[in-house]
């Protein structure tokens, strides 16, 4: 589905048997009968994606932001997180985290949780989507003004709550795109992109961007494939802020003599959780198959 700069939306068919396109992408398309033909990609900012074991996934392209949503229940995972984060890192998609039902018992060992993230630099806002609707809108609206921002999360985070006070629109969209594509109205595994501000034209000049949020499904598993070992540490902050004291040029961070990272672990400037991360990661990432 391509949108044109006047807002109109145009069923289009793709030139080969395989698309590489994803929502954010810009497009350059030409007209046939009632609908359309890609021609070609134009030139993304970026791209994220993930990986499982059989294929790559693409999420979306050309974003401002991602928001990274966690809760108190169900209980997130660091290790995730940590995978999303390095995922934004390795395309330069600047991130935020945001802690959402804070309103439950458990938010006060969420927010130990992610006491290293705020100390390494990550953003946290703090959220209770359901509670507190009007007080989650104003803090959110500054963040996400001007921008395409990718709300990302696992399944039960809050995200289809966030759309939903965001868009109050968003059910009659995903009903008419799906009418249009000729698909069930509740996919889960698709990403849908919405106005925030119900706009039904594009602003190409630049000067005047409109907020976008685009949806995703629900992860839980995030695979880092495109991710050479070697690259790891410089993607994780703790990690980077410690580099170039070690004794080896090619250090693990693991277990070598002279290691500054390490040094820096033991002088609690990188938590324990978050060695452990790293550690499954690069053995991860070092056994990977091509």
């Amino acid at each position: 589905m391509v949108e044109t700069p006047a807002g109109q939306r145009v069923l289009c068919l793709t030139r080969g048997k395989k698309s590489e396109l994803v929502v954010g992408d810009r497009v350059r398309w030409s007209t046939t009968g009632d609908g359309g033909v890609i021609d070609s990609l134009v030139e993304r900012r970026n791209l994220l994606f993930r990986q499982d074991e059989w294929r790559t996934k693409s999420f979306a392209a050309n974003l401002d932001l991602l928001l990274i949503l966690v809760a108190p229940e169900p209980v997130f995972s660091e290790s995730q997180l940590t995978r999303a984060l390095i995922a934004a890192a390795a395309a330069d998609i600047p991130v935020c985290i945001g802690l959402n039902k804070t309103d439950l018992p458990g938010a006060p060992v969420a927010r130990e949780r992610l006491a290293p993230y705020r100390a390494m630099g990550t953003p946290v806002i703090e959220l209770a989507l359901k509670r507190e609707p009007e007080a989650a809108r104003a803090t959110l609206a500054p963040l996400l003004a001007g921008r395409t921002t990718l709300v990302l999360g696992p399944s039960g985070m809050g995200k289809s709550t966030l759309i939903n006070l965001l868009v109050p629109q968003a059910e009659a969209q995903v009903g008419e795109i799906s009418q249009a594509l000729n698909t069930g109205r509740h996919t889960t595994t698709s990403t849908r992109w919405y106005w925030l501000d119900g706009a039904e034209t594009v602003d190409e000049t630049g000067a005047a961007p409109r907020a976008a949020l685009i949806d995703s499904p629900g992860f839980q598993e995030f695979g880092l494939r495109q991710v050479a070992p070697e690259q790891l540490a410089g993607l994780m902050p703790d990690y980077a802020a410690a580099l170039g004291h070690c004794r080896f040029h090619n250090c693990s961070h693991l277990h070598e003599p002279g290691c500054g990272v390490r040094e820096a672990a033991a002088r609690g400037e990188i938590s324990p959780t978050r060695q452990r991360i790293y550690a499954e990661l690069f053995e991860e990432l070092s056994q990977k198959r091509w």
